[in-house]
């Protein structure tokens, strides 16, 4: 007579492992944690952003300003106009001259031989971007004005020491100078220059 014998025991079977329920909570909030830090720094590397982006814009702006003004200030245009008042200067001083010798020449004055040399020291002596508009000579020289516009003040000593260079100016000194600025006409910009007026004076006078 044969007999079986079951061998099998459910405590060798292999056990399924289930996650309890603190297990599963704690994973949770893990999760909840790290996808908080990563939201912050998220928002962290947006504000950043945003402050390097207004930051460019706003050095930008300032750039095309720049630019702006600095194609206004090298446009053809400008030049142009910058050209035409030099030229505009020369042709006047050109003209002035002109004039003087052309008075030199006609002998409209009394005493051309008392004051043709003054006239000759007046064409020599050219100083540019500085010109004559009017003079007077009184007398035998020694009481004379000048009249007339210099681009730059500081041109005006140079001339003054210049014209005492010439030998018909020996003995005489400038005592009077007067500047101001032109007139504006028709509200246009003012002219770029400056307007004199000098009075001279014989040498022994200035020590009276």
């Amino acid at each position: 007579m044969s007999q079986q014998i079951n061998l099998f025991n459910p405590v060798f079977l292999k056990q399924k492992k289930h996650f309890s329920a603190l297990t599963m909570l704690q994973a949770l909030l893990l999760i909840v944690l790290g996808s908080m830090l990563f939201y912050g720094y998220a928002s962290y590397q947006v504000k950043m952003l945003a402050k390097q982006t207004a930051e460019m814009s706003i050095r930008y702006e300032a750039e095309q300003k720049r630019m702006v003004n600095y194609i206004d200030e090298f446009s053809p245009q400008r030049a142009q106009k910058l050209l035409n008042d030099e030229l505009q200067m020369v042709e006047t001083q050109a003209s002035m001259q002109e004039a003087l010798l052309a008075t030199l020449k006609s002998g409209a004055f009394g005493n051309t031989q008392g004051y043709s040399e003054y006239l000759r020291a007046f064409a020599r002596q050219t100083v540019k971007g500085l010109w004559l508009t009017g003079f007077h000579i009184g007398g035998d020289g020694a009481q004379m004005s000048l009249q007339g516009a210099v681009v730059n003040p500081k041109l005006l000593p140079e001339y003054i020491q210049r014209m005492n260079h010439e030998p018909v100016m020996r003995g005489k000194t400038f005592a009077a100078l007067q500047m101001k600025l032109p007139d504006a006409q028709n509200n246009s910009p003012a002219p770029r220059y400056v307007e004199f007026s000098l009075k001279s004076v014989a040498a022994e006078e200035v020590g009276k």
